[in-house]
Order: structure tokens, then sequence, then C-alpha cells
């Protein structure tokens, strides 16, 4: 049983598809294909179940997924060791962020990152689903790591790192009837019309959980991946919206005013495996972030 036949096949299961699995491996999917079939013969059994339209784990291969894994991580663990010895850090980092993170300074970090380590590769993703699909992939081990926002999940084998935090403020046109005052309670917010990112996002995850917590209704009547155009939306008069103070623009025909009466606590955090012990490399990388980012109280 070769390492690559068991590389290959943990890359199908986890993408579930053999043409981002090649992608990922920087093979050709042919290649992925015969290193999938070679294995299935080597255990005698079916792993994938392939249709026109998607893969699925069988039993079998839902079965050997975690050892696949494990053996892998030895591997890795055992290259690890010898680079160390050597002198270097060698190997592969996957690193998920959310498409907008004014916060921290990613590209600063990982440009000193691959200074330091420059035979280590590193992969960035930016994620469109949001925090929770960053999160998903870090759990899947399809990521090392990850930039996340939004509230922790206690039942998840994620670990968050506090890297920074912001209250969500109230955005509202200059003109509204809330505009006047130096802060709102979130009681006056009732019924109200929503501009907000979608489900899966961390700033949507902490309002909904605020707005839950104080039996406030809210409407979300237009969702925006992209959280800096959010504004412009409120500006044309389509509804109010809570930011990060911190992603807040300044404008004249906007106001955002602090929300009283509840938890409205945006955090940005590291997010790593719980249950799994990292590459060297991306222990490494998440050191840096670490140091170059105290956590706040």
């Amino acid at each position: 049983m070769e390492l690559r036949h068991l590389s290959a096949f943990v890359a199908v299961a986890e993408e579930l598809s053999f043409t981002a699995a090649a992608s990922r491996l920087v093979l050709a999917q042919s290649a992925v294909s015969t290193s999938v079939r070679t294995l299935e013969r080597e255990v005698g059994a079916r792993l994938l179940e392939r249709t026109s339209r998607r893969v699925e784990l069988t039993d079998a291969g839902t079965a050997l997924l975690p050892y696949a894994r494990d053996a892998l991580d030895a591997a890795r663990n055992a290259r690890d060791a010898v680079d160390q010895v050597r002198g270097g850090l060698r190997g592969t980092v996957r690193v998920g962020t959310l498409t907008s993170v004014e916060q921290v300074d990613v590209p600063r970090l990982l440009g000193a990152f691959h200074r330091r380590h420059p035979d280590v590769v590193l992969r960035l993703t930016a994620a469109p689903t949001g925090a929770r699909g960053l999160m998903d992939a870090v759990a899947e081990q399809r990521l090392d790591l990850a930039f996340v926002a939004g509230p922790s999940d206690p039942s998840s084998p994620i670990r968050l790192t506090e890297l920074a935090w912001s209250p969500l403020d109230l955005l509202v046109p200059a003109d509204h009837p809330l505009a006047g005052g130096p802060s709102v309670p979130i009681d006056a917010l009732d019924g109200l019309d929503f501009i907000d990112s979608p489900q899966g996002y961390g700033n949507r995850a902490v309002a909904d959980r605020a707005f839950a917590t104080a039996e406030v209704a809210r409407r979300v009547t237009i969702e925006v991946a992209d959280i800096a155009t959010i504004a412009a939306y409120v500006r044309h008069g389509l509804g109010v919206a809570l930011l990060p103070r911190s992603a807040t623009p300044p404008a004249a025909d906007l106001v955002a005013l602090p929300v009283t009466g509840t938890d409205l606590r945006w955090t940005l955090s590291l997010a790593t495996s719980a249950d799994r012990r990292p590459s060297a490399a991306a222990a490494a990388l998440a050191r840096l972030v670490r140091e170059s980012v105290p956590t706040r109280d």
C-alpha cells in the first residue's frame, strides 16, 4: 500500500471530486484515478462511488479514511523530524481566510513566514462560504489553519485563538429616525429590515445569536457575501446593518451607533484542529501568527 495511493484517495474523499483532488495534488486526473483504483484492488473493496455528477464514499471508504489520514500524518511527521535535523522546514501549509480581513495583515504575516521558511509551500484559500465553511474545512483536514470570525462552538473539534475583536455597530442612513441618538437599545430594532451576510458568516452568527437571546425580531431582507459592500445598500435606503466597528466606513451620509442591551462582540480568531497534531510547518505558522498578533482581552 503506497503513500501516493493513500494521498490520492484522501484528496478525493475530502474534495468529493477527482478534478479538485488532481488540482490539489498537482497531478493529472488520470493519475489520481489510477491511484484510487490501485488502492481499491489492494484492499479488495470499492472505496468510492462515482457517477457523472458526484463522488461519494462507500462504507469501506468511510472505514479506511481515518486510517489513511493517520498513515499520511505519520509519514509527514517522519519527514518533519528529518527536516528539523537538517535545519529547515518543508512541506505544504493550507491556509484559509475570509474574503475581507482588515484586523490582521494576512499578506504581511505570510510574507514573513515565507522569508523564514522558503521551502514551505503556502496555499491560501479565500472562502466565499464564510467562517463556518472555513472551520468545517479545518475540522475535515482540508485546511491546516484558517482566519475565521464569529462565536465559538464548544462541540466543534476546532481550537480558536482570539486575534482581534470589535463590537458590531448599527449602520443607518443619516436621515434615519434612529440616527440622532448616541446609541440605540436592541429593543428599538424590532422588525427593521436588515442587510447582512449569508448564514455561515461570523458577523451574521453573532447578530442572530444576540437577537435571539434578546427575543427581538429581526428580518434579513438582503444577503451580501462581501461585507465591504453592505454600506452601499444601507446608503440607498434598503435597510440597516450591523457591521464591525473596525469595518464601518466613515461617511457623511451614514451613522454608526453602538447597540445597548446585548452582546454584539465580533471576534477574529485563528482556527486550528483540536484533535490532530499539526505538521511542523503548520505549527510554525500558527506560532508566528500568535506571536505577531497578541490575544486581546
